[in-house]
Formats: C-alpha cells, sequence, structure tokens
C-alpha cells in the first residue's frame, strides 16, 4: 500500500508550512506530515524551509534573527492565496512550532506519521536538533515505538547532512533516521549544502564526500531509511530497486506528477511525498485501476 507525505502540509493549496496547509492536509486524508525545522532567536523550533524570509512572507533578512513573535507578525500565506477558511486558523496563527504541528497531528485521533528534516547549516549548530528532541519528549514521545505519548502519532527524522543524523543516533533508532540526496550537478550541490560558497573544486569534493558518507550510513545500516528525490530515482532505477529489496524504507520526493508515481510504485517505492496528497492518491488509484473495474 502506497503511503502519501504532505510536503510541508497541504501545500498546493495554501502556502507551505503553515497551519492552513497541515489542517488541509490532515483533512485531505494525508498518511503523514512532514516539516523543515529551524530555529529562531528564542530557541524555538520553528516549522520553515529557507535560512531567508524572503520567499515565503512579506519580510527580507535571516531567519534565526527573528523572534517567533516577531515571525508571527509578518504575512507568511497570502503569496499563496488571500484568503483562509476560518477553520484553517486566523492569520496570525500561521507560523506553526513543531509542537504545534505534533498537537494538530494528535488531535486527528488517527495514524499519522510525523516527518521532521532538519535543516542545516544551521547557526545554532545541532542545538537544533537537541531542541527538536526536547519538544517531541515534551509530548511524550518514545524512542523505541516513535510514538508520541499513547497517540497514534509516530516520529521520524531525515537530514541532509550526515552529521544531523549521527548527532540524533545515540537517541533515535536507525530505523526511525533517514538520509536524504538529490541528482545535482557540482555546482548546484555545492549551492544546496553551502549556500554562497563557490563551486571551487575544493568545495565540490567536500560536498560530494558529505554525500557519500551519508550513503554509508544507509549502507551499513545506522541510517535506515533513504529519502531519494524524483530525478534520483530516474537517474538510478536499479539502487532503487536493491534497496527496496534490502527492506529498506525508502520516501521518495516531490511526487506531485502521477507518471512519476506510477514509475516509483513500479520500482517498490511505498512512500511518496506530494504537495497534493489527496490529488496524487485519486490520480495515481484511477491509473493503476484494472480496466474492468472501472466497469
Amino acid at each position: 500500500m502506497t503511503t502519501f507525505i504532505a510536503h510541508r502540509g497541504a501545500s498546493a493549496a495554501f502556502a507551505e508550512h503553515t497551519r492552513a496547509a497541515y489542517v488541509q492536509a490532515l483533512a485531505d486524508g494525508a498518511d503523514g506530515l512532514e516539516c523543515d525545522v529551524q530555529l529562531t532567536a528564542d530557541g524555538e523550533v520553528v516549522l520553515w524551509h529557507d535560512a531567508t524570509l524572503d520567499r515565503t512572507s512579506d519580510a527580507t533578512g535571516d531567519l534565526h534573527r527573528l523572534t517567533l513573535a516577531e515571525l508571527r507578525a509578518l504575512d507568511t500565506f497570502s503569496w499563496r492565496t488571500p484568503d483562509l477558511p476560518r477553520s484553517h486558523g486566523a492569520a496570525d496563527a500561521q507560523v506553526l512550532t513543531l509542537s504545534e504541528l505534533a498537537q494538530l497531528a494528535i488531535a486527528a485521533d488517527r495514524p499519522v506519521v510525523l516527518v521532521v528534516e532538519l535543516k542545516h547549516p544551521s547557526p545554532f549548530g545541532h542545538a537544533l536538533e537537541d531542541a527538536t528532541l526536547d519538544v517531541l519528549r515534551a509530548h511524550g514521545w518514545d524512542p523505541e515505538s516513535g510514538r508520541l505519548g499513547g497517540s497514534e502519532v509516530t516520529v521520524c527524522f531525515m537530514s541532509f547532512f550526515p552529521s544531523s543524523l549521527e548527532h540524533l543516533a545515540p537517541h533515535v533508532p536507525g530505523e526511525a533516521l533517514m538520509f536524504l540526496v538529490d541528482e545535482l550537478s557540482d555546482s548546484e550541490l555545492v549551492a544546496d549544502l553551502d549556500p554562497g560558497t563557490e563551486p571551487t573544486p575544493a568545495a565540490v569534493a567536500v560536498a560530494r564526500a558529505l554525500v557519500a558518507h551519508g550513503m554509508d550510513l544507509v549502507a551499513d545500516g545506522a541510517v535506515g531509511g533513504f529519502g531519494p528525490s524524483v530525478a534520483w530515482c530516474r537517474a538510478h532505477p536499479d539502487d532503487v530497486r536493491a534497496l527496496v529489496a534490502q527492506g529498506r524504507t525508502l520516501r521518495v520526493w516531490t511526487v506531485d506528477d502521477v507518471t512519476d508515481a506510477e514509475l516509483l510504485v513500479g520500482l517498490g517505492v511505498a512512500e511518496l511525498t506530494t504537495n497534493t496528497p489527496r490529488e496524487l492518491r485519486t490520480a495515481l488509484a484511477a491509473a493503476t485501476r484494472p480496466p474492468d473495474a472501472a466497469a
């Protein structure tokens, strides 16, 4: 059975990482909620992708310089849609902390996978991981089961940075950790892993070594999950099949096209991260339905 993970919420419908996007994802029947976490100036674990404010708010500058209260004073949703249903939260409640997302998932009162991506480089270093674990522990997180308290919410962690996963490893079972990878050129990889750095041969070597280290953690079993992009899967289908055959958890991102979904399911991938959880589930079901079933 295919599992559909809402990428930053139902982020095709509402602005990514907002309360509205996650409320919609749950209403759409998403099996999981994916989020990126970073620290604010006052140490709150907040849901935000970029290191800067520019793309997803009406402000500019570095995210880590603002407090949670200052973030909540920004407009973080109207760039996607100017109107919010009353059921999806007020304008000043759209910026979410990890704690608040956990509460939303628990309140759904059904099985939900909470997928937490640790964003690096972080000006706070691995204090990000420590704060993230503290938030989850406050919700009764049990490392062995992955559950939040007595709920049906299970938590897993992922990162493009092996050091993040290694920092988590003493506290988190390997099967709840996932290494992320994309299919990028040398210059794209350097820009992605170390923004602002020139793609010199030395910088490329460091970036490629970082990816190789992450792949080694997966190969050794220290990290149980593997999170490739659609592009990586298209470039390495035999590797995808091999990892699936080994029983590894593969969670592929970002899958919004039903053709991509069909390819991935055909390779054995069971978890798809998507901006459109309801629409992709419906489209994939229709595409894979036997001809006589439609009669």
